[in-house]
């Protein structure tokens, strides 16, 4: 290791874009939820009686620990780290699909695919926003550091 300081980067300067912030809520907001979900299966697969217990609770868990992602991609677009944006964006790519299922449903389910596809598109759109782009220090292919080619 040297004595020598990494300069500071880009990343944190500037205040954060409304358009980041709402991104962050957007994203801790599917974070949330997929853990609540997760939690009630884990506790029905726990204490109800449904059709195949072991499978309730691996389900549990599962959304609970897919919940990590949207919910670190949150924080570290709140703090504008250039890494959280693929987290996000990952996590709207995946809900979309879930979206379009619970879209082909003749259920209740209807109004949450509608829901989750509108988050979706709203936090894609936010998070290929320029304003955010630029606020994360994300820089296009072929960009040198400092901004010449």
């Amino acid at each position: 290791m040297t004595s020598e300081q990494t300069p500071a980067t880009e990343e944190n300067t500037g205040p954060r874009p409304r358009r980041l912030t709402y991104a962050a809520a957007l994203a801790a907001l599917e974070g949330l939820a997929l853990a609540v979900g997760g939690v009630w299966m884990l506790v029905e697969g726990l204490t109800g009686a449904p059709d195949d217990r072991r499978s309730a609770v691996t389900g549990g868990i599962t959304l609970v620990v897919l919940a990590l992602l949207p919910l670190l991609a949150a924080r570290g677009l709140l703090k504008q780290k250039s890494w959280s944006r693929g987290p996000a964006v990952i996590t709207q790519i995946m809900a979309l699909p879930v979206a379009y299922n619970l879209l082909q449903a003749d259920s209740v389910a209807i109004p949450a695919g509608i829901a989750i596809a509108a988050v979706a598109v709203v936090a894609l759109v936010l998070l290929v926003n320029p304003a955010t782009t630029q606020a994360l220090g994300i820089r296009g292919p072929g960009r040198a550091q400092n901004g010449k080619q």
